[in-house]
């Protein structure tokens, strides 16, 4: 790119539905508009080079059509992803602009709200069809999120944290357009020798249907209904099982004959209905399992998935994981990521001390802190979830003494969210604020006329946000070390030479190179032509260090990956 090429491109649509592209100098100034059909932008987005920056509403909106066409855009501004994290960003010191405009709100097009299984609920935002797509609307929008930039107090990290996040949104599409490797042959042969052979329809597996009798006989019930919760619990009860609920950590605790059976019936039922042949035939046919990823969709920044379950994939599946011929799968976690970020974030060198070049939690039990592993990982969970029973409880007050720095960071973020306010990942996403129902129970409780109840209340829910609030940043501030890497990987393996008759399924786009294929909070999947394979593997740890030193810099600590290389994701 010269001096005097646009640096911007922004897309959207025009008054006669037609595709607009505005190209913008770098100070934001309107260069030219084009309008263009789509195949003339599936020509141009390849001729403008990799350093043009395309702005458009929604990657889910206009990306697709361009992959399928076989065009990669290397850079991307998501305004709808960057305009959830600039209107809700402590770093930002005058969000009423963008306040004003909600209808850049909406979820991705595709996403739905499943239910959160941890502290952090899902974000929910209004319709995704009230998101613009309009180049006057782009435009606009895109003025006001600079403007938001020019005047945040840490700029610089929140560029960064938009050119993540927006990269991540690329990422999500392409996930889903290569698709993970998966073999149908052994899924279902590992649900025959779970569950037992596939059922005519409206029948259970013979298993399940066994396990069922069993928990009827020793209910001393034999019409008993195993999949309702109330009329399963009043059955407990009527045998001595006086559980409040039927989470598996409950019933665990209680010795009785149907214990066992049922919480097999319950494993082997949850296994049928998340990831049996149903969800196959819909979520994983023609060799690829393809998830419909939710950049974003948890209020820390980590994906969500609104369809096929990715971010639930069950270990036991992980043998139908399997590369295509001559391809090899590339599968890489990063080792106790938060507690290295929380190290990093506090700046505290005893505890990156104890992470360097070694398993974290044997660092922790070698510094004298504690006794076994299992201690050292209870009580670094514990201190980042706000753990004050148990064994975590009790084990926090060592961490204080031997990790001061980190547990201050946490202690700190806890106290400021008991107290209302807000805390802020590292590179500038916020918590939310709290709602006005928590806001009216803290109020409650320094009435005049208040009760023993509702000071008991407000207590509890200010240590509920508290717990919210510590971990917030930790969770984020991984969720953002976890972008750019993924960003970092794209890029490197982008560079890779197309491996002529390599024989892969992934489309025209990925059928011929390494690629990524699949993403879980703090691990990813490539895969690649064989003879690709370990040049991508020094790429996925490369852009491990190349994470850590963009977000952390020169502070001493590392980011050790767990890398595989193998044909099934089963054998790695």
């Amino acid at each position: 790119m010269t001096l005097d090429e646009p640096v911007w491109s922004v897309l959207g649509r025009g008054p006669d539905g037609t595709v607009v592209v505005a190209d913008l100098n770098a100070d934001g100034t309107e260069r030219r508009r084009t309008s263009v059909d789509s195949a003339a932008l599936a020509s141009l987005v390849p001729a403008a080079g990799p350093a043009r920056r395309w702005v458009w509403s929604d990657a889910t909106r206009w990306y697709p059509p361009l992959l399928a066409d076989g065009v990669v855009v290397a850079r991307c501004h998501d305004l709808r992803l960057c305009h959830t994290i600039l209107r809700g960003s402590a770093f930002v010191t005058d969000a009423a602009a963008l306040r004003a405009h909600p209808e850049w709100d909406g979820p991705a097009a595709d996403a739905v709200t499943p239910a959160a299984e941890t502290l952090f609920e899902l974000d929910e935002r209004g319709d995704a069809s009230s998101v613009p797509d309009g180049i006057d609307e782009a435009l606009a929008e895109f003025a006001r999120q600079r403007a938001a930039l020019e005047g945040a107090t840490a700029p610089g990290r929140l560029r960064l944290l938009l050119a993540a996040e927006s990269a991540g949104a690329v990422i999500a599409v392409e996930l889903h357009a290569a698709g993970l490797p998966w073999d149908a042959g052994v899924h279902d042969a590992i649900l025959v020798d779970l569950l037992g052979p596939r059922p005519a329809a409206g029948r259970l597996p013979a298993r399940i249907e066994e396990l069922a009798v069993r928990v009827r006989d020793a209910l001393g019930a034999p019409a008993a209904s195993l999949d309702s919760q109330p009329k399963l619990l009043r059955a407990l009860h009527r045998v001595g099982v006086l559980a409040t609920s039927t989470s598996r950590w409950e019933l665990a605790q209680y010795d009785h004959p149907v214990i066992a059976p049922l919480l097999e019936y319950k494993k082997l039922m949850r296994l049928l209905s998340a990831n049996g042949w149903a969800w196959m035939e819909e979520w994983a046919a023609e060799g690829r399992f393809r998830p419909v990823y939710v950049p974003g969709g948890v209020v820390t920044g980590r994906w969500a998935s609104s369809g096929g379950g990715a971010l639930q994939l069950p270990r036991q599946l992980r043998p139908a994981v399997r590369a295509d011929p001559g391809w090899l799968l590339i599968i890489a976690d990063v080792a106790q990521l938060e507690p290295r970020v929380l190290a990093a974030m506090a700046g505290d060198t005893a505890l990156a001390d104890a992470a360097r070049g070694q398993d974290l939690y044997a660092g922790v039990v070698a510094g004298g802190v504690v006794a076994t592993r299992q201690e050292a990982k209870g009580a670094i969970l514990g201190a980042m979830y706000g753990a004050t029973t148990g064994d975590s409880g009790r084990l926090v007050p060592a961490l204080r003494r031997a990790y001061p720095r980190a547990m201050t960071l946490v202690d700190e973020a806890a106290r400021i969210g008991e107290d209302g306010g807000i805390v802020t990942t590292w590179l500038g996403r916020s918590a939310p604020a709290p709602s006005s129902s928590w806001r009216d129970v803290q109020r409650g409780a320094g009435a005049i006329e208040a009760t023993a109840a509702d000071e008991s209340r407000a207590r509890r829910s200010a240590r509920d946000r508290g717990r919210f609030t510590r971990n917030f940043i930790v969770q984020g501030t991984a969720a953002e070390w976890a972008l750019a890497w993924m960003a970092d990987v794209r890029g490197r393996l982008a560079a890779f030479d197309a491996v002529e008759d390599a024989g892969g399924r992934s489309g025209p786009v990925f059928g011929r190179r390494a690629h990524l294929a699949f993403f879980l909070h703090d691990e990813i999947v490539v895969h690649a032509p064989a003879a690709q394979a370990e040049a991508a593997a020094e790429a996925v740890r490369a852009a491990a260090d190349g994470a850590r030193r963009l977000l952390f810099g020169d502070f001493p600590l590392d980011f050790p990956l767990d890398l595989r290389i193998a044909e099934d994701a089963g054998k790695a």
